[in-house]
């Protein structure tokens, strides 16, 4: 795991720390460069569970933003929601993210 997705992992079980339990489905990341810049995309698909699952999803969507992420190193430039659903007690979240390098 590269250290931008090991940061972006921590990122996100700190955003969701202490109102439900978070299990990592599935956790992918790739190279990706442009003329100016180098980084990675990521894509993760998580698994809320618990009692307060559904609001902690909730919450989480809707603080989904570049800039509520802080990755040591790097800097978030893009997020976007994939997948969102909730079952009893439970709630899956996909999402997508562009890490660059921190100069």
């Amino acid at each position: 795991m590269s250290d931008a997705t090991s940061a972006l992992l921590r990122a996100v079980r700190g955003a969701c720390a202490g109102a439900a339990v978070l299990v990592v489905e599935e956790i992918r990341s790739r190279s990706w460069a442009s003329g100016t810049f180098s980084g990675a995309r990521h894509e993760l698909a998580f698994r809320l569970e618990g009692e307060g699952a559904a609001s902690a999803a909730d919450d989480f969507v809707k603080g989904l933003h570049p800039a509520a992420f802080e990755l040591r190193g790097h800097i978030l430039a893009d997020v976007a929601l994939t997948g969102d659903e909730h079952r009893p007690g439970s709630a899956s979240i996909r999402i997508e993210a562009l890490s660059v390098e921190d100069a």
